[in-house]
């Protein structure tokens, strides 16, 4: 259980209210700051946003209207990290370095992330004026998800638009692709020191393929169930979590044994070098991956996982020399 968060099932009409609130405003601001990167070189797209966050804006007018009539002025101050279930939107700051195809993957995700949060919240509301409003604005989102669609249609040619992802495509990408890459990247990661140190530790192929076998096993299991546990898919609309799980972990896993398979050669210094250069290969491909699909811009990726796994790497090797 995460600390500190409410389930979603034990909030108030009042909390509910005040945290679609809050919600319809960070989304409105999202938009708009789409809206002015994409303006030089997309106007119609820009316009669009600017249409969406105005929408936004009209969302939180009416439930500030309602919230008003039957609670008073003083809002509650929740917002999405405060439930369990929700995932954080990432810094507007974050906003100049995505492509048009991850901002296209972005709406989606946050229109149907809004649609299924209304629609769990009509569900549980008792008061008939709110159930009403909250059932109205699933309605409007459940539209506002094809708005991906038509930027796609806007701004792509036949055959671009023909390869683009469907909404099945993007459900994919929720449920399967994003909790692969980043079991990959950790499962890549995470077990370069214990299979290094092994290695200069023992001089033992065997025992050093042991070692990243069951360090590969163990990091799956362990990404497998934290991600299954992160939340259920019902408000973020991300899909089962038992299949993201099963993606997170087998991925983990298959990371962790990239640089441990070289050492089902028997030879040991042949063994460790082919494995140096799997990590090197690795390393690199996960840096472009970050970048590619997740929208982290390159040279911070290479930070991240090229330098920081380089650290990981010499780590190993110092504590198996020691």
């Amino acid at each position: 259980m995460v600390p500190n968060k409410r389930d979603f099932s034990s909030l108030s009409e009042r909390e509910i209210l005040s945290l679609a609130i809050a919600a319809e405003e960070e989304d409105s601001q999202i938009y708009a700051a789409f809206a002015e990167k994409l303006a030089p070189t997309y106007p119609a797209t820009a316009r669009i946003f600017e249409g969406m966050a105005e929408e936004e804006n009209g969302h939180r007018r009416r439930l500030l209207d309602l919230y008003t009539t039957r609670f008073g002025e003083r809002l509650i101050p929740i917002r999405r990290e405060n439930v369990r279930g929700f995932i954080a939107r990432k810094p507007l700051w974050l906003s100049s370095t995505y492509s048009l195809e991850a901002i296209r993957q972005l709406v989606w995700e946050m229109e149907r992330g809004a649609q299924t949060f209304y629609e769990s919240a009509a569900a549980n509301a008792q008061d008939a004026g709110v159930r009403k409003l909250l059932g109205d604005l699933a309605v409007e989102e459940r539209g506002h998800a094809h708005t991906a669609d038509e930027l796609e249609a806007a701004n792509l040619g036949e055959d671009a638009r023909d390869a683009e992802k469907t909404e099945q495509d993007r459900q994919f990408v929720l449920t399967y692709v994003q909790p692969g890459l980043a079991g990959l990247m950790d499962g890549s990661v995470s077990t370069l020191a214990p299979v290094f140190a092994a290695a200069f530790a023992t001089g033992d192929t065997t025992q050093t393929f042991l070692v990243g076998l069951a360090a590969a096993v163990g990091a799956g299991i362990s990404m497998g169930i934290t991600e299954s546990a992160s939340d259920d898919g019902k408000l973020t609309g991300r899909g089962s979590p038992i299949k993201r799980g099963l993606a997170c972990g087998v991925m983990t896993t298959i990371g962790g044994l990239g640089h441990a398979l070289p050492y089902l050669i028997p030879h040991f210094h042949i063994a460790t070098t082919v494995a140096i250069i799997v990590v090197i290969i690795e390393l690199w491909a996960i840096a472009f991956i970050q970048n590619r699909f997740m929208s982290t811009p390159f040279w911070r990726a290479v930070i991240q996982i090229v330098v920081g796994g380089g650290l990981v790497f010499a780590a190993g090797i110092l504590i198996g020399s020691a």
